[in-house]
């Protein structure tokens, strides 16, 4: 197993470091969820950048159980959104997949006990000190990534490539947030709409998942990191060239556009 491991690992770092589209998985797709984490964890050893923050997405059909995944989120791909108006521009791969999502994004505040594996909904709330809206930029080099199960996108840093954070929402704990209208367009087309209350125990029971996850891995959280806690009106493929907006409850906004990488 090692062996696949290592080659899946170190095609994906080659890839994104070399803005180069990869035609065929590379290796046998990880049969478990340990073995893609595995692969996900020797990519982040070969990778060295710091990493800001975690995606979290949803699995559908569950896989052992389990109804979300999670992927790294890389500091020098986070951007923070200007209120001058101007769209950021964000890279995806060409050739590769590229989409984008429109997402409540979580701020850490306090960071987790790396020995404690369980939490309730209130502790992992808790633990967080700021909600923002924003967009999460799913891409990989791999153009099948999202075709061939939730092992394959784990393998690749969860299919994420970058974060606009946008806005902060005021009084987010009794805002009622789950029942937000989240409208996403594409070059002013309408494509999806929908409330964080369809997405399985919403934005705050993804950063539950994730502090779980990341104690089981090992992996320490740190104040100030970030969580994209998964696509609200789900994950749009986009073209370079796009601009993407967001609004959520028909106030808050941000906007990229996108660029080859």
């Amino acid at each position: 197993m090692q062996q696949n491991v290592d080659r899946i690992a170190e095609t994906f770092v080659r890839a994104r470091r070399e803005g180069t589209a990869i035609v065929d998985y590379p290796g046998t797709i990880p049969a478990a969820l340990a073995e893609a984490y595995a692969v996900q964890d020797r990519a982040l050893a070969l990778d060295g950048r710091r990493v800001a923050g975690w995606k979290v997405g949803k699995i559908d059909p569950r896989i052992e159980g389990v109804n979300r995944l999670a992927g790294p989120i890389f500091a020098d791909q986070v951007v923070t959104a200007t209120d001058t108006g101007t769209p950021i521009g964000m890279p995806v791969f060409r050739g590769g997949f590229a989409a984008a999502e429109a997402e409540f994004l979580l701020r850490v505040g306090t960071a987790p006990d790396p020995a404690k594996r369980q939490y309730t909904m209130e502790e992992a709330i808790d633990l967080i000190d700021a909600v923002h809206a924003g967009i999460e930029i799913a891409s990989s080099p791999f153009g099948g990534i999202n075709a061939l199960g939730p092992t394959v996108t784990i393998s690749d840093y969860g299919n994420n490539n970058g974060l606009v954070i946008g806005p902060a929402i005021d009084n987010w704990r009794n805002a009622g947030i789950a029942d937000w209208p989240v409208e996403l367009t594409i070059d002013d087309a309408p494509i999806g709409a929908a409330t964080a209350a369809t997405m399985l125990d919403g934005p705050f029971g993804a950063a539950r998942f994730l502090f779980e996850l990341l104690a089981a891995r090992g992996i320490a959280l740190q104040p100030g990191d970030w969580i994209s806690s998964g696509a609200v009106t789900g994950v749009h493929q986009v073209s370079v060239g796009a601009r993407v907006d967001v609004r959520f409850d028909d106030r808050l906004a941000t906007a990229c556009t996108i660029l080859a990488r």
